[in-house]
Order: C-alpha cells, then structure tokens, then sequence
C-alpha cells in the first residue's frame, strides 16, 4: 500500500455524480510514494503522462466553460411542439371526472391526454426498477402529491402550461398515509388497492446474516447500546432536471428519443418493452447531462407521455420538467428508520450488530437497485469491522409520497448502511467513554484477512484501514485537536471532533447476481485505431459530470501509447456505443473502465501480431513498450502503435487469422464488486445561543485503489462532501399531515452553497483492487457515503457537555438547540 499526503485543496470541485470519473491509476505503483515529486510536467510528452500523477486538463471543459454544451433543453426540431403535465393537487384521492374540453378549445393547444386515452394503447402503466409498476397517468386513484393526471401538447411550452389550469378534475378526497411507522397499521388505507389481492401496504422484507447466532452473541456481551437512527428523505436535486424530446416517424415506425438518462440503452429497451417499438428502431441520445446522481435512472412517465405525444401529433414533442416538479415528483433518496443495537466487551472488542430498517418507499416500489437485492446493498451495515455475528432485516412499505428510492450518490443503500454502523459505533464510544478511534482502530479487519467474506454476505476485495486510519489522524492533527477541544470546553465553547470510517461497494456486477429487470450488470467497450494512428473508444456509460472523455483516454494512453489528446471517447449515443448498463453505484470505471482497459489490451494484442509480419519475426519474440513493440535484445528495430495502424489499413500481407484494421470490442462481466474505503474527519463549532453548526475543517483521506487523475478526483471528493454538508445540516423532504410536500422549490429544500463548506482538506492511500484489470476500485460516490455521519458524529461530540447522545438530520440549528434544551427532536 501506498500513502502519499496532499496539502489543503479549495472548497470548489468539478462536481460529482453516481458514476465514477475520476480515479485510479495503473497496477504498477512502484515509486509512487514520492508524492507529488511525480507530479505531471506540463512540458513533458503525453506518453510520459502515467496516469496516477498525469492531471490531465478536462477534455470536456471547453465546452462548457464557452456554453456550447449540448443539453437536452436545447434539442431543437422542426415542427416541435411541446408538453406539459397536469399534477394531482393532493397526495390521496380517487378520481370522478377530468373534462379537459375547455383545455382543448384554447389556442395552440394541439392535444390533451388522460390515463383513459392511454389504456387502450396498454400505456398506462409502465413497469418500474423493482418490478413494480406505476401509472403513467392516474386513471383510478391519485398517489401522491404531484403524481401526473393529464398531459397537454401545444404550440409552444408556455401555451402548453396555461392550459393545464383549464383542465377540470374531480376528487374524492382520501385519507393520506404519510407516516411509514404506521403504514402497516391494520385501520390505515390500503394505497395499491390497483394489485389484485392486495389488502395492505406491505411490500417486502429482506433479511441478511443469522439472527440465532447474533443474539446469542447478545446474551453473552457485557454492554448492550441501542439507538434509533432516522436517514431523512432527500433529493438528489441535479442542476439539470428531466426531460425528453421524442421523434417518432410514422413511415418508418422509428423513434428518435433525446433523454436525460444516465443509462440509455436500460432505457431503450424498457421502453421498447413498454411502448411495443422494435428496439433496434430506437435511436436513444443522451446529450450532455446536468448532474444526475441517480435522479435519471429510472423511466419517469413524463419520457413515455413525449413518445405517445409524438406519436398522436406527427410532431416531435418535447417536455421538460420545472425545478418543483423535480423535487416533488422524481425519484428521491434514504427515507430510512433504522433500530440499531451493537453489543460488546467492556474494553471495546465489538461483537454483534443488529439493523432493523423500516423503508419508505412512497406510492410506487421504483427502487434503482439489483433484483436480488430489494434492500440495496444493506448488506454492508458492519462497515469495516469484524464482528462475531450480525443480523440485519429491512422491511419496506408502500406510503403516499413520491415514489422511488435512488441509488443518490451511493451504491444502493450503502450510503444507509455507512451511516448506521458509523453511528452505531460513535454511540458505543459515548457508553464505554472511549475515544472514538481507538475504537475503530482496535477492531478493524485486518490487511491478512482480505479477501474478506463480512458476516452478511459480501466478500470485500482489499484493504488496509489502519494505515489509512493514522494516515488519516496525522493530517487532522487529532491529538493536536483533542487537546484543542479540552481548552475550549474549560471555557464552556462547543467543539466537536467527528469520524467516519466507511467501506462502499461499488461497480454493480456480476450480472449473475445482479441485474435490473432482467438486464444484467455488464459493460461494454469497443476500440478503434484508425490508420493515422488516432483512435475512438466508445463506451456504454453516461457522463453527468465525471470527466469520461478524459479519463477513459488516459486509460487507453497508458494501455496502448497514443496520446489522449489523440483519443475520442463516445457516449451517450445507442447507436454508435455497445450495449451496457449505464451510470450509477460508482460504476463507471470499476465495470466500463475495466472494459476499456481489456479492450485496449486485445488491441495491443492484435497489434503485436501485425508488428511480428512488419518485422518478419514471431510474436513471442517481441516486447511491448508503451506505444510501441520491439524485437527482444534489439530495442531499435520495433514498429509504433501508429505504424501498425497504418498497417494494419493497408495492403501488406497480414498474418493468418488477422483480418485487418485494429480494433476490437469486449464485453466486461466483473468477478465481484470493488471496495473503496475512507477515513473522515470534521471538526464543528456550535454557537450556545442560536445552535448553529459550522463545519470549520473537513478531512477526506480516500482510497480507491489506482488513481488515474488526481485533478478529477478531488472534484468528485469536493462535490460529494459539499452533499454530505446538505445531507447532514439542511437538506430534508417532509410532509404534513395532508401529504403535502414541503420541500417543493429551493426555497424550502435548502442546499449548501460555498457558504456553508470549509476549504475542503484531502489525501489518499492506495490499495489496488486485485480484480480489477487497472486495480481501480471507484470514488464518484465516497464523499457522499462517509460525510454526513463524520458531520452528524462531530455535532453530537460537540454537545457532549450538554448530555446529547444522538440527533437525527439533518442538524439545523432549530434541532441542534433543542437538543440542548433536552428534547429528541424540534421542527423545522
């Protein structure tokens, strides 16, 4: 393993998002404990460049910085016309009558639709992530607040939008259930009385490692400590919302779909499924997309309403959402009640965890997570711990709230999962009045017990989290700060000091265990080296700000030798990418950098058997360098990748079983996920008087195995902290007693600004993954896993005087000041 400090970074990062952008370098780490002394010389040539050290200037910014990105937004066809959506008022209510005559009559208006005009097209329901379905237009009931009712097409999007308040419905108002702690009272309404049989709102319990061996570890241990720990429901809020542009083609039953997806070929299939047009008469394009953080995983109506709108018209439609539609109607995130219980020895050696979770769900099961996961990856609650036994139940419930479930910049349920065990663990800490991480360091798994099996179900790949664990308090000067916060205390000053140690699995695979709707967790990757020696790799996950054009072709430079300057790398695009799953649970480069990189080496490869005929020799005979293959004992007579390109195009004689040109494509199967791990710390100051919490320094000390560009790196690191800060301090969605949602703009849902996040402090340790082809194990989606419990430990240490053991988020300064005063909680 490899530690290597770096000094304090800015607060401002590139953003961050599901996937993975940045990271990782090349297996071979000989010397990197230089540091920054391999720091990359901008007067050195590309192949030069190792990735690891290389930060490569962003090939995406150009366009962005002079405003000639590509959005959906600015998709643009001839005769377009544009939708707009009529969203229930009330969360719970059947419904009587819509008469949208008057809508009609007005001008520009060109068509209306209900949930009745698309029940004959078999269009009313589409299925969801989970196997469920959800409607596309209410035709029985509405479910939830802001759950779409009508759909109206006209000349412009200003004309459409007047027009829905034309539109007349009639509700039968019910009552709403918005508290999952009674969705399974036997006198609530049932809210799925659509599925046939259905006579509660229950939808299914899962269950990880062994409850008889975890309670008799229970038995026997001398301290017991229980808490409760809310996630609160949040939004991943991308600065872009949904949207979608759909051109259908009457004479040649083509669709051509413009959508802000993050998995696009996930995308056209289901929609292929849904909407009875021949997958391979769906052109699907994903332009450049504004953040995405797991919001544009699913298959939300308003894409299907655009198709059938096209298809009705004979015009391409387009519809896109405004900022209050996104926040109340797509996909959200956590909504998590989780019971903990931690048992173990008076000196500190853990012994038994128990979760016991209650998932809110909302009207619709449309959790973004494999089929045989219906908790996510809950199965990481022990963190990065060993444990005797450990025994986890989640049980998830149908409420009438917007639907989903996301994997929001976390590996489905593993931002949950860290928080709890974190929690859990600083609780302990508290009882046995024991710094915190003496006692995370006393029980971590250690170096030789990797690969790891965890007591519910996952094999972890490698690690070393002591090393990262000192490395980690060097650089926060942790005694330096204890001793701090003893000084401040004395003069009655609130300082807290918080941790958080996560493990995250990342890089959804193998598709025999995992899969959505049957589609299995594979990526691919296709190379071509065109006879100048410039090449094009394209890819089957999306960018939302990940920085893919770059890193992806510093994977192929250090690979095969052309300069990534000389590298296109295309997404987004179903016609001109391979098949794949697409972007989230961090699994960018951990599944398609991974195929990047075996498809570079099939073409070094291939190269290797041209360069044999170039230089009248046998292949064994060759050795590679980058960027070129030379006879053995002889480094002066070899061929560069460029010349056998040029080759490999023309008209020499190639070698039997050689069919020209150099390119190949391979499809990627991960052997398990990848685990990369943090070590966090923050400090906070409390104001007495207002119960105010400033985050005043932040440590992130990553690792993700290889590194292969720092720069980008740090900007994910900087935007998943900066979510951390909103998850902990101000970001919630709650609802009234109606089902109101009252966090429906910015106004309500509040987000950090650079306001309210310290100059972000980073460093790193490497611990190659051994599967992984470049041993990259993943970082798009750490900082958001392992900040908000390092945040909301820091608080509660700060108020120890006050005799706070536990808080829930997010910690505002109404919370935090009650808490003081004695009580559980405050409102907002």
């Amino acid at each position: 393993m490899t530690i290597v400090d770096e000094p304090k970074t800015g607060s401002t990062g590139d953003g961050h998002g599901d996937g993975h952008g940045g990271h990782g370098g090349h297996g071979d780490l000989a010397g990197y404990e230089h540091g920054r002394e391999h720091e990359h010389n901008p007067g050195a040539a590309d192949s030069d460049r190792p990735i690891g050290f290389g930060r490569l200037q962003r090939k995406e910014d150009p366009r962005f910085v002079r405003g000639q990105g590509n959005y959906t937004d600015d998709v643009v066809l001839p005769g377009m016309l544009h939708g707009a959506i009529l969203r229930a008022p009330v969360a719970h209510a059947r419904i009587v009558s819509i008469d949208t005559s008057e809508a009609l009559a007005r001008p520009g208006v060109r068509a209306v639709i209900t949930g009745k005009d698309l029940e004959p097209l078999k269009l009313a329901w589409i299925p969801t992530l989970s196997y469920d379905v959800q409607a596309v237009l209410a035709t029985d009931k509405v479910r939830f607040q802001g759950q779409e009712v009508a759909f109206v097409i006209a000349d412009d999007r200003y004309a459409a939008r007047d027009a829905l308040e034309s539109i007349d419905v009639e509700y039968d108002i019910l009552d709403p259930l918005v508290d999952a702690r009674h969705a399974l009272d036997a006198d609530v309404p049932v809210i799925r009385d659509d599925l046939e049989g259905r006579t509660d709102n229950h939808i299914a319990d899962w269950e990880c490692g062994d409850a008889a061996a975890t309670q008799a570890v229970f038995d026997k241990a001398e301290v017991v400590v229980s808490q409760e720990i809310v996630y609160p429901r949040v939004h991943p809020a991308p600065m872009e919302t949904c949207g979608a542009v759909a051109d259908f083609n009457p004479v040649s039953g083509e669709l051509t779909l413009y959508e802000t997806s993050q998995a696009p070929h996930a995308h056209r299939t289901i929609i292929a499924m849904v909407a009875g047009i021949p997958e391979h008469k769906i052109h699907l394009i994903s332009p450049d997309i504004g953040g995405g953080f797991g919001n544009k995983v699913g298959i939300y109506p308003g894409y299907v309403l655009a198709i059938v709108g096209s298809i009705v018209t004979g015009h391409p439609v387009k519809w896109m959402e405004d900022r209050s539609e996104n926040l109340m109607s797509t996909s959200f995130a956590r909504d998590y009640i989780m019971q903990g219980e931690i048992a173990a020895t008076k000196d500190g050696k853990l012994l038994g965890l128990r979760a016991n979770v209650l998932a809110d769900h909302g009207a619709f099961n449309g959790t973004a997570q494999p089929t045989k996961y219906p908790a996510g990856f809950f199965n990481l609650f022990p963190g990065s711990y060993t444990w005797e036994s450990v025994y986890g139940k989640v049980t998830s419930v149908y409420t009438n709230k917007a639907p989903g479930g996301v994997a929001y910049a976390c590996s489905f349920r593993v931002t949950e999962a860290s928080y709890f065990v974190e929690r859990m663990v600083d609780r302990l800490a508290i009882e046995l009045n024991m710094d915190p991480a003496e006692l995370r360091l006393k029980n971590f798994i250690a170096p030789s017990q990797f690969p790891y099996d965890n007591k519910a179900g996952f094999e972890y790949d490698s690690g070393e989290y002591e090393k990262t664990m000192h490395h980690a308090m060097k650089l926060i000067g942790y005694d330096e700060l204890r001793r701090e916060q003893a000084e401040k205390r004395a003069r009655g000053e609130l300082m807290g000091i918080g941790i958080s140690f996560f493990t995250e699995g990342v890089g959804a695979g193998p598709r025999k265990h995992m899969d959505i709707l049957g589609l299995g967790m594979a990526d691919g990757a296709e190379l071509r080296v065109h006879p100048t020696g410039k090449a094009v790799v394209r890819i089957s996950v999306q960018s939302q700000g990940q920085a893919h054009e770059t890193t992806f072709a510093q994977i192929v430079a250090e690979e095969i030798g052309i300069p990534p300057e000389d590298i296109d790398v295309v997404h987004g695009d179903t016609d001109r990418t391979p098949f794949g799953l697409g972007t989230y649970g961090s699994r960018s480069t951990p599944v398609s950098g991974a195929a990047v990189a075996l498809v570079t080496r099939k073409v070094r490869d291939k190269a290797r058997l041209i360069a044999a005929a170039m230089l009248e020799t046998r292949p064994e005979d060759l050795e590679w360098e980058k960027g070129r293959w030379f006879v053995k004992g002889d480094p002066s007579a070899g061929k560069t990748i460029q010349e056998i390109a040029l080759a490999a195009h023309g008209t020499m004689q190639l070698p039997e079983g050689v069919d020209g040109n150099l390119d190949a494509e391979v499809t990627y199967d991960p052997p398990n996920l990848t685990y990369p791990y943090g070590a966090y710390f923050c400090v906070t100051d409390i104001d007495k008087d207002t119960g105010k919490v400033t985050v005043r320094r932040f440590l992130a000390v990553d690792d993700c195995g290889t590194r292969i560009n720092p720069m980008v790196i740090e900007g994910q690191v900087h935007g998943g902290l900066t979510d951390g800060v909103g998850m902990a301090l101000m970001e919630i969605i709650e609802f009234d007693s109606d089902g109101n949602n009252l966090g429906g703009s910015f106004m309500d849902y509040l987000i950090p600004t650079a306001m309210e996040v310290p100059d972000w402090e980073t460093g790193y340790t490497v611990t190659p993954s051994p599967h992984h082809p470049i041993g990259a194990k993943g970082i798009g989606e750490s900082a958001t896993v392992g900040s908000p419990a390092a945040i909301v430990n820091s608080v509660i240490d700060a108020l120890r005087p006050t005799g706070v053991t536990g808080i829930d988020m997010p910690c505002t300064p109404a919370r935090v000041w009650d808490a003081m005063q004695g009580h559980a909680k405050a409102p907002i």
